[in-house]
């Protein structure tokens, strides 16, 4: 049996004429990034400004802040042009990730979430570059770049601070933080990400992101940093 193809919106004014299901699971995709972009600004973004130990360093996690919060507008954006209503990006309607649980106290955990938690983004992006809701393909291409920013800062920063001999602290931090990162891709055979493929959405399952993820970041903890992955528990 032939595949169906899936739907090629290519605006805001196509996706009325679309099915619930295509509306909905674009909703979904919406307010997922738009909760998650502002609670991870709120959380971990803004607050590392205060901790970051030079006012260069201080202008940088400005820069990942002023970014993210954008990130959180553009998509806000897209939701009220769609007829999103805002309550449903409410976190406490929509709960943030789970990742976002994580107290921030110092700069080498800032350093190591970017580091690590931003690859995971970037990963979620490069899904949408091809996405069958064209604005939504718009948007990650024009987030892409500041991800992969926010990702080789908390890299550069990481190794920064393993080259002034502060290497415990950031494998510290990664023994802390790593091993909750995985759930940030979501459940095995989850049915919205089944729905997500189907429609076109997305492209890959939550464990084919997975498993990019750790093998990408296990590379840079062991070969970039020279610290060990830690265990996942």
């Amino acid at each position: 049996m032939a595949e169906v193809a899936h739907p090629d919106v290519k605006t805001v004014a196509e996706l009325a004429g679309q099915t619930d299901e295509y509306r909905l699971a674009v909703e979904k995709i919406v307010i997922s990034h738009a909760v998650n972009e502002l609670h991870g600004a709120r959380v971990f973004d803004e607050p590392a400004i205060a901790l970051a130990p030079t006012p260069y360093a201080k202008w940088l996690a400005c820069r990942v802040a002023m970014e993210e919060y954008h990130h959180h507008v553009r998509f806000h954006a897209l939701a009220d042009e769609i007829g999103i209503a805002p309550e449903r990006m409410d976190p406490t309607v929509k709960r943030p990730l789970s990742i976002f649980e994580f107290p921030l106290r110092t700069w080498p955990e800032f350093c190591v979430i970017k580091a690590v938690a931003d690859y995971g983004e970037i990963l979620q992006v490069e899904d949408l570059l091809h996405c069958s809701f064209h604005p939504l393909r718009n948007l990650a291409r024009i987030t892409m770049p500041e991800e992969k920013f926010h990702a080789r800062f908390g890299k550069d920063s990481c190794l920064e601070l393993i080259q002034a001999g502060r290497g415990d602290e950031v494998q510290d931090a990664l023994d802390r933080y790593f091993p909750i990162t995985p759930a940030f891709f979501g459940a095995s055979n989850s049915r919205n990400n089944e729905m997500f493929r189907r429609l076109g959405l997305k492209q890959r399952t939550n464990d084919e992101m997975r498993a990019d993820f750790m093998a990408r970041v296990s590379e840079l903890i062991e070969k970039d940093f020279g610290l060990r992955v830690p265990a996942l528990g």
